[in-house]
């Protein structure tokens, strides 16, 4: 599939999820907490197995309501102290914090409050929290909910979220979001409800989702890529069987928010005084199926990440990053849906141009079809040498290789090589992409040449070596689709 195909009508899914969030604010007199899970902005998953969604449809969709809205933000102590990481960015959670403050403020939304979740006296927690209170930002600390999960009269209790301080609001919508999985975003929103009801506000609680679908097949291929995302947390999706037993109607959802139902429905019980929800599909707004146009173009792009995520798994494992567990959920489900890497065109043409060259090789699928090729020499990287043939394909250069001038690579080299004393002087995509910036100012072909670079995004390519951790991030922010073979550079572990 060429990335010029489009199978989501992305306007249409913002003018549905909106209309469907303004019907569950009214449900709840004017008064809705509403979790929003995911990626807030820069949701390439989403993007890639639905063309033609808008990474930052989120926050497209907050900024066509922010006159409602005001944002809760949670982070988990637990993650402030372990310095975790977002790994397709490489941003620490505190870190993408601050810039989602930013963000948002950019779009003119209100932030209204920051929650440290599980806090236990933290040093890094309170530390973080402290800068947020210096810049003016109001915090708040919640401790891990006493009696949870089991022991619903203490949860719902000044003991269980009486315990934890009210944080007021004064919108109709209150998303509450994070950076992270498991950062406390539901336990915020039942304790706010707690403290609204006990002031006679008789406010709701609803989920924003976007995976997995609940009104597409359980196969489909949009929703098993949805568990190839996270097979590490072993997501696993289901039917739904509250919902068919109340509805008689099948309904996608996964393993954790079904498990969860009943206590969950103890808890809302108990804070209402009545049942607020049939099922945990009830709870979440997702009008995604409703937006797919073309289901053929969906399909496609949900396997192709599917081995992508395959490929990812195994790299990460052979670096030491994902568990046996996590790779064999991975083999499962490649195994489940019958994918074979060859539908990914690149992994074949790079191996073979690898095997005839005797140099590593990295392949590249432009949008037409095309592949280009890049090899690792002496004096650059394989992801170098692809994005400049790419490039001077895309400019109409052909076979041109004057767009950097060796007065402007050979000293990059000396540096590395004889100042720096690097073992490996080989010039890296940072290093190249830097050089034709510089190159484009005085030579007209290197212009030329990196004004063409937006037409890589959505490519595919494949490498025939695990590639660095600062070229693979680079590779990402050109928003190209990057795998790799399980094996490092001439076996040595220590390039990665």
């Amino acid at each position: 599939m060429k990335n010029n195909k489009i199978g989501f009508d992305n306007e249409l899914y913002l003018k549905l999820q909106s209309e469907k969030i303004l019907e569950r604010i009214d449900k709840f007199n004017d008064k809705l907490y509403l979790e929003l899970g995911g990626k807030l902005f820069d949701d390439y998953h989403a993007s890639r197995v639905l063309p033609g969604f808008d990474p930052n449809a989120k926050l497209k969709l907050l900024e066509r309501l922010k006159d409602k809205v005001e944002v809760i933000f949670c982070i988990s102590a637990n993650d402030i102290e372990k310095n975790k990481t977002r790994a397709d960015l490489g941003l620490s959670y505190e870190n993408e914090v601050l810039g989602l403050i930013q963000n948002l403020r950019d779009l003119g939304l209100f932030i209204s409050a920051f929650v440290i979740t599980m806090f236990k006296g933290q040093s890094s927690a309170t530390k973080f929290g402290n800068k947020l209170l210096m810049n003016g930002e109001r915090v708040f600390y919640h401790k891990h909910t006493k009696g949870y999960p089991n022991e619903v009269d203490t949860i719902v209790s000044e003991e269980g979220y009486g315990a934890n301080p009210y944080i007021e609001t004064s919108r109709p919508l209150v998303v509450v979001t994070s950076p992270a999985p498991a950062s406390g975003k539901l336990a915020t929103c039942l304790s706010q409800l707690y403290h609204e009801y006990k002031r006679n506000v008789r406010a709701g609680f609803a989920k924003f989702e976007t995976f997995p679908v609940w009104n597409l097949p359980l196969k489909h291929p949009i929703n098993e890529a949805y568990e190839a995302a996270t097979a590490d947390v072993k997501d696993i999706n289901q039917i739904d069987p509250y919902h068919f037993n109340s509805y008689g109607q099948l309904a996608v959802n996964y393993n954790r928010d079904i498990a969860v139902f009943p206590i969950l429905s103890k808890i809302l019980k108990r804070i209402t005084g009545e049942d607020v929800y049939k099922s945990p599909t009830d709870m979440g707004v997702n009008m995604i199926a409703d937006a797919i146009t073309d289901d053929e173009v969906v399909r496609e792009a949900a396997n192709k990440e599917i081995i992508r995520r395959y490929y990812n798994t195994e790299c990460d494992y052979k670096k030491g990053q994902a568990s046996a567990e996590t790779l064999n959920r991975m083999h499962f489900i490649m195994a489940e849906t019958e994918l074979d890497t060859k539908m990914l065109t690149v992994t074949e043409k790079s191996i073979k141009c690898s095997k005839e060259s005797g140099y590593p090789c990295i392949a590249l699928e432009l949008p037409n079809g095309k592949i280009v090729y890049g090899k690792t020499k002496s004096v650059v990287s394989a992801c170098g040498a692809v994005i400049l043939n790419a490039l001077r394909f895309l400019s109409g250069l052909g076979d041109d290789f004057d767009i950097i001038s060796d007065d402007i690579l050979l000293p990059i080299v000396n540096l590395r090589k004889n100042v720096l004393k690097e073992k490996n002087s080989i010039l890296n995509l940072d290093d190249i992409l830097i050089a034709l910036s510089v190159s484009a100012n005085k030579n007209e072909k290197a212009k030329l040449a990196l004004n063409e670079i937006s037409k890589l995004a959505g490519c595919e390519a494949h490498v025939t070596y695990i590639i660095s951790q600062a070229e693979e991030n680079t590779l990402k922010k050109l928003n190209i689709n990057i795998t790799c073979e399980p094996q490092f550079l001439n076996n040595d572990i220590s390039q990665n």
